[in-house]
């Protein structure tokens, strides 16, 4: 029987197991961020569905050329922004879809491909230590984040607090900036139709994989209507 339990869940039992880990200051900082983050909610300007998949030049965990395009063959896909590897609820994340989704993806004939802005060692730091089977691809300088609309970037107090605990995001990052894209899960169709986009301005939650498969299924049914 699977028991991996929900992504909100993972989370909760991550914060109580870190609670007093951190430096006061640096907690208070992460705090004050999360409040702000969830109380501004989305921002506006985010691509609709019906609009098209932006694309962009990326790069695959080796290194080399690629495009969003490349990697989806012409077929319907699931497409996940995350930070990067440094990032806790991003590893929930990852490896909850890679044991949850996956399975239901690959009955469906969908692939799913994760985007983050890190650099390729970083990209396949993630893909090898998680066993993700999915496609990993780092798109420098947020490219497709930023023309989805989702691109942000850690407020000062959060970037002194990542500094101090030896987080440097312009070492992470392939273009050596400090942006990240919001957390957010895109389904698009084999043409590259956005059909269905669910962004989390508050990094500490992030889509259910019960949700992508609910989405997904609705999708194919508008497909086949």
């Amino acid at each position: 029987m699977n028991t991996i339990s929900s992504i909100a869940e993972q989370v909760a039992s991550h914060h109580r197991a870190s609670a007093g880990q951190l430096p006061p200051d640096v907690a208070e900082a992460f705090a004050t961020e999360q409040r702000d983050l969830a109380a501004a909610g989305n921002p506006s300007g985010v691509a609709e569905p019906g609009s098209q998949l932006p694309d962009a030049e990326l790069l695959d965990v080796g290194g080399q050329p690629t495009t969003l395009a490349q990697n989806l063959g012409g077929k319907p896909a699931v497409i996940v922004f995350y930070r990067g590897a440094w990032c806790p609820y991003c590893n929930i994340a990852l490896r909850t879809y890679q044991a949850q989704l996956v399975p239901a993806l690959a009955e469906r004939r969908i692939g799913l491909v994760a985007i983050s802005p890190q650099a390729p060692d970083g990209s396949l730091s993630t893909k090898e230590s998680k066993e993700l089977t999915f496609t990993v691809l780092s798109d420098p300088g947020n490219q497709i984040a930023g023309q989805l609309g989702i691109l942000t970037a850690p407020s000062d107090g959060t970037r002194a607090a990542q500094l101090q605990l030896g987080l440097d995001l312009t070492q992470i990052n392939a273009d050596g900036t400090a942006g990240l894209p919001m957390p957010t899960v895109v389904i698009a169709d084999a043409d590259g139709v956005i059909r269905w986009i669910d962004v989390h301005a508050d990094y500490t939650t992030r889509t259910e994989f019960g949700q992508v498969l609910q989405a997904v299924t609705d999708v194919i049914r508008e497909i086949a209507a």
